[in-house]
């Protein structure tokens, strides 16, 4: 019913964030690593899951559709509500589960608030067959490439390649920006140049 919620952050509390939007404040149940990037006053826009309740209706919110998505894969895991999807997503990320459900990693999925060795289990069990393992590391991929150009911002466009290629070679994203940034004498038109002298700072 209500797919996203596009707003001024108007207040927060330990698990939520009071967005107010048209006059009207909502009150969006989140992660703790959600919330701790969110500011009061600045403008956000979040994708919600709308549950109705006999006692009470509540928004859930994350930050992109992917998030989203996950936690209402978790939902379809029997005895996993709302609330159990939202703590496990704030033990591990969207990727991390995709991953642990797809190579039996039990140890990463009990990680998580509240999941133990019988629960993560069950849910290897019934998320797998729902997964498929091209599609997460495509979406993995993409994660790493949006993370890398907004910690790239200010780069020149070669530079931003250098650190793409390096990603795409097996470095993490952190590792390859650090390596990049330590590139002072490349010729900064030059990705070949800057490549090769960023391997060498590993």
């Amino acid at each position: 019913m209500i797919s996203y919620v596009r707003g001024r952050v108007a207040d927060m509390t330990e698990s939520s964030v009071i967005v107010e939007t048209g006059n009207i404040g909502f009150e969006i149940f989140m992660t703790g690593n959600a919330l701790a990037q969110l500011h009061i006053g600045e403008d956000v826009k979040l994708h919600t899951y709308f549950q109705v309740r006999e006692d009470a209706m509540l928004l859930y919110g994350f930050p992109n559709k992917d998030d989203l998505q996950i936690f209402k894969l978790l939902l379809t895991v029997n005895g996993v509500g709302p609330k159990g999807a939202l703590g496990i997503l704030s033990g591990i990320t969207a990727d991390e589960l995709r991953f642990a459900v797809l190579s039996d990693d039990v140890k990463t999925l009990s990680k998580a608030p509240g999941i133990g060795k019988k629960t993560a289990q069950k849910l290897i069990l019934e998320l797998k067959d729902k997964l498929n393992l091209e599609e997460a590391f495509e979406t993995k991929l993409m994660h790493e490439k949006e993370a890398v150009s907004a910690a790239a911002g200010g780069m020149t466009d070669s530079r931003q390649e250098a650190v793409e290629a390096l990603v795409a070679l097996g470095y993490s994203s952190t590792d390859a920006l650090r390596a990049v940034r330590k590139v002072t004498d490349a010729d900064s038109g030059d990705v070949e140049t800057i490549l090769k002298a960023a391997l060498k700072n590993f």
